[in-house]
């Protein structure tokens, strides 16, 4: 079944016309960090093992890194508005371009993509601009290797006492940089200790219903909106299941 919002009261209400015995017999849910969710999980599920989801984690620290970045870009662009500014003819401003052919402010720009992904999943332009990156800016390659680190403990088959102390061990990588973005990072995953260690014990994730819920967005955003939403469900059937 499909429900409308996250309300917490409205969705309680509704999945508590399921049987007791049925919500009784769920073992694990998996779920974000929201506190309505939890809230959810606890008053409709409540013998049920609550699962923090990897996705939302590493996404957190994804966008951690990726606040560093875009500071750099800003500072990259007050530096050139300020060359022009300075210039008397804006023809003689001398732009910087490394070997890839990026400028300081294109460099910052395109590197977004690689910094999502594992190095070893970098194209060789990919290596190359990352190269160029982290030799001019090592505070990125410091926080990459921070973001790079949490994804490989949860790559890793590991039990939940070996994840407990590699994810101390990250905290200390963490507090030793002094990110402020991956400082709050870490205070968020302190907070959801216990719920996050939960992974370990079975790995259970949602990742397909994230990603087809991406597949969902993306189709509507094509669409520009849906006015009929039955004969939306039907195309969607037709394309994805």
């Amino acid at each position: 079944a499909i429900i409308k919002g996250t309300q917490s009261d409205f969705v309680i209400t509704h999945l508590l016309k399921i049987k007791r015995k049925l919500r009784m017999s769920v073992k694990e849910i998996t779920l974000d960090m929201a506190g309505s969710m939890k809230r959810i999980a606890r008053r409709c599920f409540p013998v049920a093992v609550q699962v923090i989801d990897r996705f939302h984690v590493q996404k957190l620290a994804i966008e951690a890194l990726q606040e560093i970045r875009i500071r750099h870009r800003w500072e990259a662009i007050e530096m050139e508005n300020k060359a022009l500014e300075e210039a008397s003819d804006e023809q003689f401003v001398k732009t910087e371009v490394f070997e890839n052919g990026d400028t300081r402010k294109q460099l910052l720009a395109r590197s977004r993509y690689l910094l999502y992904k594992s190095c070893e999943k970098w194209t060789l332009s990919q290596r190359q601009r990352a190269s160029i990156l982290f030799s001019q800016y090592p505070d990125l390659e410091k926080a990459y290797g921070l973001t790079d680190g949490l994804r490989k403990i949860y790559n890793q088959d590991i039990p939940k006492s070996l994840a407990m102390t590699k994810l101390a061990r990250w905290f200390n990588e963490v507090e030793e940089s002094g990110f402020k973005s991956f400082s709050t990072l870490r205070k968020t995953i302190t907070n959801h200790y216990r719920d996050i260690l939960n992974y370990f014990d079975q790995r259970s994730t949602n990742a397909a219903a994230e990603s087809f819920n991406a597949k969902i967005k993306n189709f509507r955003l094509q669409l520009r909106g849906v006015k009929d939403r039955t004969f939306f469900l039907f195309r969607l059937t037709q394309l994805f299941a």
